[in-house]
């Protein structure tokens, strides 16, 4: 695998430095996660949305043990590897990082970022890394989901066509 868009792929020391030049220069960074095990409408219109919130827009993914302790075994479809490589080449996405965490909140911890962003299955009073967000002034977004889009309706539909 090759290209501009693997470049977009940080560790978190890489990140953290690039954060931190990008915060010196004034810009509006925008965090979102998630496991994007099937990437779909749904997923592109938080990444959408997300990124018209500031000027970086970056993802944190879940690795394949994460996902696992999250979903369980069966629910990797992609590996880490497949799925940072897809979320990185989309246009609107300017930085991916994996974690290996249940949640993001240590590398919010970390980063800092001045916008964190949810899809609306979340509510800010049960979003685990909302009070690490706000004591240091960041702002949460929850950003409506697209109903008729979610990985396990897909999965259901492809299952009943398959039948």
């Amino acid at each position: 695998m090759g290209g501009y868009s693997l470049r977009k792929i940080k560790s978190r020391e890489e990140l953290k430095k690039i954060v931190e030049n990008l915060k010196r220069e004034g810009k509006i960074i925008v965090f979102t996660n998630g496991c994007f095990e099937i990437l779909h409408p749904g997923h592109i219109e938080i990444l959408e949305r997300a990124k018209s919130l500031g000027d970086i827009l970056i993802v944190g993914i879940n690795s394949d043990n994460s996902v696992k302790k999250i979903k369980g075994e069966k629910k990797i479809i992609l590996s880490e590897e497949s799925r940072l490589r897809i979320i990185s080449s989309l246009e609107m996405v300017d930085y991916v990082i994996l974690f290996d965490e249940d949640t993001p909140e240590n590398l919010i911890a970390e980063l800092k970022p001045d916008i964190h962003v949810k899809g609306g299955d979340y509510k800010i009073n049960n979003l685990p890394e909302a009070k690490i967000v706000e004591s240091y002034g960041g702002k949460i977004y929850i950003i409506p989901l697209l109903k008729e889009f979610s990985t396990t309706k897909i999965i259901e539909r492809i299952l009943e066509l398959y039948k």
